[in-house]
């Protein structure tokens, strides 16, 4: 279960999600507010799914369609105010914490949480074929319980 920001509305996490937004260069409308306010209002980072955005943000009452917020995930992605970690090729979850780190996944759950990048090593990575660089090396770390 994702556990998305409780109060939504409150004075604080509308402004700290309009910030959020202008700061990145967003225009801060009716839908991607309330989106943000759910996603950082209270200042902690998630990892969320189009489908659990979705659902929490239809307990707010805000009226938003499953495209809609499908559409400004990607354009807060496309700001750099959140990265899409891709399970399996068919998961997406968005990540409100956007510098490079590992994760988790919880097989059992379908969830996705921080792994602690200190104690993580990448001692060599393949040449990238001629013409090309390396822009990014995403790590997901599969997980089951035993």
């Amino acid at each position: 279960m994702v556990h998305l920001n409780e109060h939504p509305t409150h004075p604080d996490a509308i402004q700290r999600s309009s910030h959020w937004l202008s700061r990145a260069g967003l225009r801060p409308t009716r839908q991607r507010v309330s989106l943000a306010a759910l996603l950082i209002g209270d200042g902690q980072n998630r990892h969320v799914t189009a489908e659990s955005l979705y659902a929490a943000s239809c307990g707010t009452g805000e009226k938003v369609s499953l495209a809609t917020v499908y559409n400004t995930l990607r354009a807060f992605c496309e700001a750099g105010l959140m990265q899409e970690v891709v399970v399996d090729g068919t998961k997406s979850y968005f990540d409100t914490r956007v510098d490079d780190h590992p994760h988790f996944f919880w097989e059992d759950e379908g969830r996705l949480t921080d792994a602690p990048s200190g104690e993580m090593e990448i001692a060599r990575l393949p040449e990238p074929p001629a013409g090309s660089e390396i822009s990014k090396v995403d790590v997901v770390i599969r997980l089951r319980r035993v």
